[in-house]
């Protein structure tokens, strides 16, 4: 794509600003595809947005005829633009949507949650094959399903796969290193192809059948489970009958799960939006292998921003779905068939960019009757019902944050609220967590976890812990901030999971970095730890305690308990890596082979620790002077 870029500038003289600037700017652009950028005073990127025509579609701006006044604010605030022509519209819608990603314009329609969906991966890279959950890039060889609409749908189809077919789920690390099956084939989940318990080729045959299944072969896949169990009980193997029953039973919870699935539909992604209260809601369901995989709701900032020049005629809906679907699909895979409940302006242009992207013919289609019909009605209804929560949800967390705000005294209700905790056992395995809520509730994308890397901190020491996390969150901070990329915004109130002595510690470290302007609180547990008697403690006052029935209090209980929740997870996790390390992974030269036959020859790593050289030159692989080597990293001085 071959793109000519033209930066336009008022003249010398008065500046020219809003729709002046605009008819200026016209006399000098081409009648051709291309992107504008409108700027406003301090360079910031207001809009970014896409033509057939420069000059037909910019002139538009200029004449002052808007059907939304946010446009007409968004051509007052302008104070300079920007174009790149291009050779097609096609090009240009492409590059609208990575600016759009990149620049993040505040008058744009902006997708905020563009995470990749997990999927389910069967690897093809090692000789047992394993299914597992995937998200991501497809950098590992192996057959990929998805997507998944969330993490929980895909492990419970995981789990129910391992059931049916038997495949591991271990890592390879895992894998080389078992002498023995493990609980998973106890419990009648795996095949134990680690200690061959199944032969190579029965266990490829699972393989293809979990495939076959995965796309789209399920009564096939089962009908033959079945002629198979039939064939068992008349040959009197009842034990073997009973495991293919178990295996059916495991597909058939599978299909049962997959609710609402089409008998005419493939593959396709159905798309319904709806539009209230200056607000918005996009509902996807994921339909794969003629199973309905999940849905998701997406709540797009800047909603009721719809672009003038798309015509009086184009619906709020339509508006959304024309500027969502690009920005959804820049980082998905696209299937052949995209279902819509209103038709965006530019379909036919949207049609081609995807199918440019896949390598194959993509169909945007907005069905008027049948089953496809049926689907896309179901997706908007849930579409409303989602967006009439949200508005509720978005009331009650208005009246909480400016109860908030009243009560530690801020000039306006906070914007994003950061609460610190932390967790250990004895001072081991000690994690920080950081949570954030805002007038959305809890932004599970912006917590953080702080794993305490201090080597100068006495075991347990609660305050120097804050003092290490404060420190390095609000230190990148200030990083970003003068760098101009800021990837967690500064928040306006902080609260900390403690009384007056970790307040003092926090605001220390405020001081010493020199942040002045955020509002810092001290939440403490009542006696007892009695939820409903917290006291507050805010810098330069008295404590307090709120009315043991407040909403407010309420609220604030429940951001401290996700802290606390999400710091006590943090540190499970940490705690649980250290629990299963295993001392030979720490030594150079001994992989899962070698790893394995240690194993085997002295049962466990305390054996192979307790074992002399000459014993470990005995294993097969173990030379002499790796036999020292080993024998000398658990006999340290």
């Amino acid at each position: 794509m071959s793109e000519e870029i033209t930066t336009t500038v008022p003249p010398e003289g008065a500046p020219l600003e809003g729709a002046e600037l605009i008819k200026d700017q016209v006399t000098r652009l081409p009648d051709a595809p291309g992107v504008y950028r409108m700027l406003g005073a301090d360079g910031e990127v207001l809009y970014v947005g896409k033509a057939r025509s420069l000059k037909k579609r910019v002139i538009q701006y200029a004449q002052g005829r808007f059907h939304t006044q946010r446009i007409a604010h968004m051509v007052h605030l302008t104070r300079g633009m920007e174009f790149v022509s291009t050779k097609t519209e096609t090009e240009a819608l492409l590059l609208e949507i990575n600016l759009i990603k990149q620049l993040k314009p505040r008058f744009n329609v902006l997708l905020r949650d563009d995470k990749s969906f997990p999927e389910i991966l069967i690897r093809r890279d090692h000789r047992a094959a394993q299914i597992r959950k995937h998200r991501g890039a497809h950098t590992i060889p192996g057959d990929y399903f998805g997507p998944f609409a969330s993490a929980w749908a895909v492990n419970r189809t995981v789990n129910s796969l391992q059931k049916a077919f038997l495949l591991r789920s271990c890592s390879d690390s895992v894998f080389e290193s078992r002498t023995r099956p493990c609980m998973l084939h106890q419990i009648k989940r795996c095949s134990a192809p680690c200690v061959d318990l199944i032969a190579q080729q029965d266990y490829d045959q699972l393989v293809e059948q979990a495939h076959d299944f995965l796309r789209g072969k399920s009564r096939a896949v089962m009908t033959s489970l079945s002629e198979q169990m039939t064939a068992a009980a008349e040959d009197l193997e009842f034990e073997r009958a009973a495991r293919l029953r178990d295996r059916i039973r495991a597909l058939s919870s599978v299909s049962q799960e997959q609710s609402i699935n089409p008998q005419t539909l493939e593959e396709a992604d159905v798309f319904a939006a709806h539009a209230e209260g200056g607000q918005a809601c996009v509902q996807v369901f994921f339909f794969r292998a003629g199973q309905n995989w999940g849905n998701r709701a997406y709540f797009p900032k800047v909603a009721n921003t719809i672009d003038g020049a798309q015509g009086e005629g184009v619906s709020a809906e339509e508006g959304i779905l024309d500027a969502f679907l690009g920005q959804f699909y820049d980082s998905q895979p696209i299937p052949r068939l995209v279902l819509l409940s209103h038709e965006p302006p530019n379909s036919e242009i949207l049609a081609e960019a995807f199918s440019l992207k896949a390598g194959r013919k993509v169909e945007i289609a907005r069905p008027q009757r049948g089953e496809k019909a049926e689907l896309v009605q179901h997706a908007l209804t849930n579409a409303r019902e989602a967006l009439g929560r949200r508005l509720a949800e978005s009331s009650a967390q208005s009246t909480l944050l400016n109860g908030l705000a009243e009560a530690f005294g801020l000039e306006s209700p906070p914007e994003r609220i950061e609460v610190y905790d932390n967790s250990h056992i004895m001072g081991t395995n000690a994690v920080g967590g950081m949570i954030v809520a805002g007038p959305e509730g809890f932004q599970k994308s912006q917590y953080r976890k702080f794993n305490i890397k201090s080597t100068e901190l006495t075991p347990g020491d609660d305050y120097g812990m804050m003092r290490e996390v404060l420190h390095r969150r609000f230190a990148r901070m200030i990083k970003e901030e003068e760098v101009g990329e800021a990837s967690s915004p500064r928040p306006d109130l902080v609260l900390i999971d403690g009384g007056a002595g970790q307040l003092a510690e926090a605001m220390a470290v405020m001081a010493d970095l020199g942040v002045d302007d955020i509002a810092v609180v001290g939440v403490a547990k009542g006696p007892d730890r009695d939820a409903g008697l917290e006291r507050f403690f805010i810098p330069g006052k008295e404590p307090f305690m709120l009315e043991p029935k407040s909403a407010v209090l309420y609220f604030l209980q429940r951001l401290r308990d996700e802290a606390h929740r999400f710091a006590i997870g943090a540190h499970r996790a940490r705690r649980k890596i250290e629990m299963t390390k295993n001392p030979l992974d720490e030594i150079d030269g001994v992989g899962p082979g070698r790893k394995r036959a240690l194993l085997h020859a002295f049962g466990s790593a305390r054996g192979v620790s307790r074992a002399a050289v000459a014993d470990l030159a005995k294993v097969e692989g173990v030379s002499d002077a790796l036999a020292q080597r080993i024998h000398d990293h658990f006999h340290k001085a």
